[in-house]
């Protein structure tokens, strides 16, 4: 019966600079999936927590989500699971026997620690038997008995050393007796495996010289004096049901497979990357190559055709619908849905997808109606991080953005865990005015998101503070970043929103270029400073305004 199909993982991931309520509707979201029996879903990130997140997840006991840098594609996204190796002391033939039933063209060898050691493709196999049968070298092969004896489906008579690897000769006798003893001469006869017929002569000649094996073809039997002498010479006696001729073909594939297998053929480790690995594949004879975990530990393999086919991941996004703010490299994958509170983006998809998007004041708030709506009861230490996620998105619920939606699942949230709303609040507002030790790159990418309006791009990141004196004093530090931020992107302007939550106010801090700064109408605090009086939304208040200058400056 076939194997069920292996579910894809879908990855849930907010945008790659998250704030608190990306990564809590990321966690809860994925929590809710897996009740509802979805297992292959889990939540990632994609970058740094926050001093105020990472507090959030560890009060209450929840994993934060796993950690993902990016992603571009990788072996991790496109390789082949469903591989099974044989063992490199499996014989040949029953390492090809299984690559037919497969139908598969290779098959990667792996020792008993399940380490990779080999490939095995027609191409060696054939070049590695070629080597044997060349009549003009005198290549020897490695075997043993049990492996002869398993290849051949023979009759064991007597058997000795089973499981000694040798380097195996194999003589056919057809002619007679005085071209057998010279030919036997040329070898070592430890190493001799002997196949012949009704022959008593040959057979008592083998004993006698110590031979490793006789093998009777097409069902011989031997003879109980005969047989008394090879045991008490610690000969292996085996009868073979084929006739001579095939048996010898047999015996050369009782070889172990790492002999037969490729050692050239290199891995590629599991977290490479595509574009780097191409290379590779197109230097390897079949156009495929194992993959391996950094301990050399063989998970499966990679080829051209996989490249083809779909990744096997899956998106949804949280908290963000745009390109330029997801981990980069998402585009690459199929998103299945978004669930989201801001403005609509650029994105776009090749399939109908799950798309909620509601005006709140937190994605978390959504996620909540989501359980409610599934009729799943919320675990408490999820439903504590849900209210804190409101609570960080909606400054404590005062922000304009704030809803009667927002305030209502809030006290839902309040009441199932027995927490304070305004207790928690001034805790998690603490936790993150924490800026001491953190340098300005750290504040300027925390919450970072990039926007596009027409042909420009541009950045504004926001931290909340119950002062902003201390950011003030470090202005020329955060400027310097915010230019060298500006630059690598190519950018308009890079700003960073620092919010009050105190006096419900803001101030902006921006490095831009010449034709931008003309167009700033904002009243002006100090050199890249400007004052947004009661201002507390990025998403509502700022950007919205922000873009209405750029089309004005366009316009002009």
């Amino acid at each position: 019966m076939a194997d069920k199909k292996e579910k894809k993982p879908v990855f849930i991931m907010g945008h790659r600079n998250p704030d608190t309520d990306s990564v809590v509707a990321a966690a809860a979201y994925a929590q809710l999936k897996n009740l509802l029996g979805n297992e292959e879903c889990m939540a990632v990130r994609g970058g740094k927590l926050s001093p105020q997140t990472e507090y959030i997840f560890e009060r209450f006991g929840v994993p934060a989500p796993h950690f993902l840098p990016d992603m571009i594609p990788k072996v991790a996204y496109y390789m082949n699971k469903n591989i099974e190796p044989v063992d490199a002391g499996t014989s040949l033939w029953n390492a090809i026997a299984k690559m037919e039933t497969a139908n598969i063209k290779v098959i990667p060898v792996v020792n008993s620690n399940g380490e990779y050691s080999a490939l095995l493709n027609y191409n060696a196999f054939a070049h590695n038997i070629l080597k044997v049968l060349d009549p003009e070298t005198s290549t020897l092969f490695s075997t043993n008995i049990r492996l002869i004896a398993e290849t051949l489906s023979a009759q064991q008579v007597i058997t000795f050393r089973q499981e000694e690897l040798f380097k195996c000769v194999t003589i056919v006798v057809a002619d007679n007796i005085e071209t057998f003893r010279r030919t036997l001469s040329l070898h070592t006869p430890e190493n001799a495996v002997i196949i012949t017929g009704d022959r008593r002569d040959v057979q008592e000649y083998s004993i006698e010289n110590g031979v490793r094996a006789l093998i009777l073809s097409s069902g011989t039997q031997m003879n109980k004096e005969l047989r008394e002498k090879a045991e008490k010479k610690g000969i292996s006696v085996l009868i073979s049901p084929y006739r001579s001729a095939e048996t010898s073909m047999l015996v050369m594939y009782s070889a172990p497979v790492s002999e037969m297998a490729d050692t050239a053929v290199k891995p590629v480790l599991v977290n490479d990357t595509i574009r780097y690995i191409k290379e590779f594949l197109r230097e390897s004879v079949n156009r495929t190559l194992p993959v391996v975990d950094d301990k050399n530990k063989l998970l499966g393999t990679i080829s051209e055709t996989d490249l083809l086919a779909e990744p096997n991941v899956e998106i949804i996004l949280v908290d963000h619908n745009e390109l330029s703010q997801a981990l980069e490299g998402v585009e690459n994958y199929s998103i299945k849905e978004v669930i989201d509170h801001h403005r609509l983006g650029n994105l776009n998809t090749k399939t109908p997808i799950t798309f909620i998007n509601r005006p709140v004041g937190a994605t978390c708030t959504i996620i909540v109606s989501l359980y409610r709506q599934a009729r799943v009861p919320i675990p408490k230490p999820i439903a504590s991080i849900l209210l804190a996620g409101i609570l960080a998105d909606t400054i404590v619920l005062k922000s304009t953005t704030v809803t009667d939606e927002d305030r209502d699942t809030a006290e839902y949230l309040s009441n199932i865990t027995n927490i304070d709303i305004d207790e928690l609040g001034h805790d998690i507002i603490a936790a993150g005015n924490r800026l001491g030790g953190r340098t300005a790159v750290e504040i300027i990418s925390q919450d970072m998101k990039e926007y596009q309006e027409g042909k420009f791009i541009f950045t504004v990141s926001q931290i909340e503070v119950d002062s902003t004196d201390e950011l003030l004093k470090r202005k020329d530090e955060i400027l310097e970043e915010l230019k060298l931020e500006r630059r690598g992107r190519d950018a308009l302007f890079c700003s960073l929103m620092v919010t009050d939550v105190i006096k419900l106010t803001s101030i902006m801090i921006i490095s831009c270029k010449q034709e931008f700064l003309q167009s700033l109408e904002l009243p002006r605090k100090d050199d890249g400073v400007y004052f947004l009086r009661g201002m507390v939304s990025r998403k509502k208040q700022l950007v919205p305004l922000l873009s209405e200058q750029i089309q004005r400056m366009s316009e002009n």
